[in-house]
């Protein structure tokens, strides 16, 4: 069996003076999703329907407007963000600090080891999509060779194309035999 409901009395008088004098939408439906299942007793998937919002934004709504008059300095909470960090941003940086210097200096960045390195520091295994993420967040890009060699010659290959043997011959060192030949 559900527990009973308890909406607060002031809560309730609240959402009345701010349904009655609400300027927008939203602080209208931040009193109806009091008043109706106070009022009407109807439930959050019932108050949900009517307010055309989901179940879960009917709790959020009347959260907001029972904290709203308690705590008018605390900033307003977002649903955004990083909610599952492994380290902070400063430990990242700190943690990835060795590894841009030797990147700077011109040496190739593997992931592996970091990864193995990341693991390690966080006492945890670690997924490589982990890492990826972390040095996108930094600014980290992968660089992708040229399509071209830098020390190559467009003068000599296209000498060697024009004068490169039109088919395969065998090597010097074996004969071919009669057999060999209509193998």
């Amino acid at each position: 069996m559900a527990r009973p409901r308890r909406i607060d009395p002031r809560v309730i008088e609240e959402a009345q003076k701010m349904a009655s004098s609400a300027t927008t939408l939203e602080s209208l439906r931040m009193a109806q999703a009091v008043l109706l299942p106070a009022i009407l007793n109807a439930t959050l998937e019932q108050t949900a329907s009517v307010l055309g919002v989901g179940r879960a934004t009917v709790h959020r709504l009347q959260r907001r407007l029972r904290f709203l008059d308690s705590a008018p300095s605390q900033p307003r909470t977002s649903h955004g963000g990083r909610r599952h960090t492994l380290m902070s941003l400063e430990e990242e940086r700190a943690f990835l600090a060795p590894w841009e210097q030797a990147s700077l200096d011109g040496s190739m960045l593997v992931v592996s080891p970091l990864r193995a390195a990341l693991s390690q520091a966080l006492g945890r295994p670690v997924a490589a999509s982990v890492v990826y993420r972390m040095l996108e967040r930094h600014g980290w890009r992968k660089v992708a060779p040229d399509t071209r060699h830098p020390k190559s010659n467009a003068v000599v290959q296209e000498e060697w194309k024009k004068n490169c043997p039109k088919c395969w011959q065998p090597s010097p060192s074996r004969k071919l035999s009669r057999d060999d030949a209509f193998a």
